[in-house]
């Protein structure tokens, strides 16, 4: 290796890191969808835990997440992790005031939690890591790295192991807590690990990948196989004319 590779290499490798930072942050919502994830919940606890009235705080947390929805649309960005908000905090509410429990707000949460924890372990062991599948388009290689891309396969197989210990991790905190804490105590905890974990996991996430081979680019392949087809058509297009330009000279002479 020579003085100058090892700086064309250096780069490489940061401009790979960056890819994957940008992914991820696309993928997960950045701070703002955090911003979102958490304030619903944090609201409801906190109105509960000064007045404990349920119909309040379920009010409070159900309307500040239709806000957050409205303020994405006006400002034309993407709604998924906020749309995601006002659907969790729905079921919650719902849940809350078919009970009259109002740590039942928190139960589909929890319950999302743990299917998203064995998702992740059950899709790892078939083969097709769930974290994969996920960042799989944001990257633009689509399942490639299923068949054509093992050592990234591999990177995915990791993460997606991380994501669903964590979150058994979690949920082994949060459902005893379910059962025996008050719906303040519950709330609050919930509310403190809502970015911890996921932050642990993101960055885990980002460690294996930005180890891992470069993506394939199968939108990018699929382009030039179309430009090269419309090449191909064009110069045998180009052909036939020419063929036929000479067989006409021919026949005029």
């Amino acid at each position: 290796m020579t003085s100058l590779d090892k700086p064309t290499e250096d780069t490489q490798a940061e401009d790979a890191r960056a890819v994957t930072e940008a992914a991820l942050f696309e993928a997960f919502g950045g701070v703002r969808g955090m911003v979102e994830t958490v304030l619903p919940g944090l609201l409801f606890v906190t109105i509960f835990t000064i007045n404990k009235d349920l119909h309040w705080s379920a009010i409070a947390a159900l309307a500040v997440s239709v806000v957050l929805v409205v303020v994405r649309l006006a400002m034309r960005d993407t709604v998924k992790h906020a749309f995601s908000g006002v659907f969790g905090v729905a079921f919650g509410v719902v849940f809350a005031m078919m009970t009259g429990n109002a740590k039942d707000f928190y139960l589909p949460g929890m319950l999302y939690t743990l299917g998203l924890a064995l998702a992740y372990i059950v899709t790892t062991l078939c083969g097709v890591p769930l974290i994969g599948l996920i960042l799989g388009p944001v990257f633009k290689e689509n399942l490639s790295w299923r068949t054509r891309n093992p050592g990234r396969k591999k990177a995915y197989a990791k993460a997606s192991w991380a994501w669903g210990l964590i979150l058994l991790a979690k949920c082994a905190i949060l459902f005893p807590l379910y059962w025996w804490a008050n719906t303040a105590q519950l709330g609050w905890v919930l509310v403190a690990l809502k970015i911890p974990p996921f932050l642990l996991a993101v960055w885990l996430t980002w460690v294996f990948l930005a180890k891992a081979p470069a993506p394939i680019d199968v939108f990018a392949e699929m382009e030039a196989a179309e430009q090269a087809e419309k090449a191909e058509e064009e110069r045998r297009a180009a052909t036939a004319a020419e063929s036929g330009e000479i067989s006409g000279g021919r026949h005029r002479k």
